[in-house]
C-alpha cells in the first residue's frame, strides 16, 4: 500500500474537482462554434495518443493475448455508454446551466449504488438511503423556479433530459471499468475505451471544424482536450496519496465548484458567461443534493470506522 501524503491527496483531488467543475464552462463556449460529437471524438483522440505514448514508455500497454471474447463485450458496453455519456453532457449544455448539468450529475454515483445491488449482490446501507432522500428532495428544490417550464416539454425540459440521460448512461461505463479492474489497470483501460469511443465517433465528427476555433473558443477548446487527462490523472493519484471516502467527499463538491466558476466567469466577461439564475432555494438544493451524495458515498464507510474506533 502507497505511503499516505494526505496534502498532497487533498490538492490532487482538489485540483481534480477544479478541473471536471470548469469543464462545462468551456464546452458552451466551444459549442458556439463546433458541434458536439465533433468536440467529443478530439478529446477521446487527444486521450487516446497521450495514454498510448505513455503505456508505450512504461511498456504497459494492454496485451492482446490476454483479450478475451468477455473483455470485447465490457469495452463495448463501456466505450458506447462513455462516448453517449459525453455527447448528451455536452448537448444539455445547449439549453441548461454548467451548474444545472453538474447538479443532476449526482445521479451518476446513485446510478452506480443501485447497479451494485443488482449486479454485484451489494446492499444499500442506511447513510445511502438516506442520502437518496436527500438527493431528492435538494433536487426539487434547486429546480423549484423552472418545474413549470419542465412540465412544459420545452427546451429547458429537453436540456433536463440529457443531462440526466448522461448521468445515467454513465453507469455503464462505470460497471464495465469495475468488472475489468481486476485483469487490467485503470490507465490501460481508460486507453481501449478512449479509443474506441473515438471510433464510435468518427463518423459524426468533422475535424476541420477545428480551424474555425479562434481566439478564447480555441482555448477553451484545447483545455477541454487537456481536461480528462488532468482530471482523471489527479483524481488516480490523489487515491494512491490519500483514502479513498476522502477524495470521494472533494470530488463530489462539483456543482458547488462549477457554481463558484460560473460566479467568477460572469464577473470578469458577463458578456460571454451568463449570471446564474437561481433564487435562495436552489442554492439549498444544490448544497442538499451535495450533501446526500456525499452521505451516499461515504457515510456508512465513516460510521462503521466511529464504531470500530470507539470498540
Amino acid at each position: 500500500m502507497n505511503h499516505q501524503r494526505p496534502l498532497l491527496g487533498f490538492a490532487l483531488a482538489l485540483l481534480a474537482s477544479m478541473t471536471w467543475g470548469t469543464l462545462p464552462l468551456a464546452i458552451q463556449q466551444v459549442l458556439k462554434i463546433m458541434d458536439a460529437p465533433t468536440l467529443v471524438f478530439s478529446r477521446f483522440v487527444v486521450a487516446a495518443v497521450v495514454l498510448c505514448a505513455f503505456g508505450a514508455w512504461r511498456g504497459t500497454l494492454p496485451q492482446r493475448s490476454r483479450f478475451t471474447q468477455r473483455h470485447g463485450v465490457l469495452l463495448l458496453m463501456g466505450s458506447v455508454a462513455l462516448a453517449l455519456n459525453f455527447v448528451l453532457f455536452s448537448l444539455a449544455l445547449h439549453y441548461v446551466s454548467p451548474t444545472t448539468t453538474q447538479v443532476l450529475w449526482q445521479l451518476a454515483p446513485f446510478g452506480m449504488m443501485i447497479s451494485g445491488v443488482l449486479v454485484f449482490g451489494e446492499k444499500l446501507g442506511w447513510f445511502q438511503k438516506w442520502g437518496a432522500v436527500l438527493l431528492v428532495l435538494g433536487l426539487l428544490a434547486f429546480f423549484n423556479q423552472n418545474l413549470g417550464e419542465m412540465l412544459q416539454f420545452g427546451t429547458y425540459a429537453k436540456g433536463i433530459l440529457l443531462a440526466v440521460g448522461a448521468s445515467l448512461i454513465w453507469v455503464g461505463y462505470g460497471v464495465a471499468q469495475k468488472l475489468l479492474l481486476p485483469e487490467y489497470s485503470s490507465a490501460q483501460i481508460l486507453l481501449l475505451i478512449y479509443a474506441a469511443c473515438a471510433l464510435w465517433l468518427s463518423p459524426m465528427a468533422s475535424p476541420t471544424q477545428i480551424g474555425d476555433l479562434h481566439g478564447v473558443a480555441l482555448l477553451c477548446f484545447a483545455y477541454c482536450c487537456v481536461n480528462t487527462l488532468v482530471g482523471y490523472g489527479a483524481y488516480g493519484e490523489a487515491l494512491n496519496h490519500w483514502d479513498a471516502s476522502k477524495v470521494s467527499v472533494i470530488t463530489t463538491m462539483l456543482p458547488i465548484f462549477t457554481m463558484i466558476f460560473s460566479w467568477l466567469a460572469h464577473a470578469f466577461a458577463p458578456e460571454m458567461f451568463p449570471a446564474l439564475q437561481m433564487n435562495v432555494l436552489s442554492y439549498v438544493g444544490a448544497f442538499v443534493v451535495v450533501l446526500g451524495a456525499i452521505l451516499a458515498a461515504v457515510g456508512d464507510k465513516l460510521w462503521a470506522r466511529k464504531k470500530i474506533q470507539a470498540a
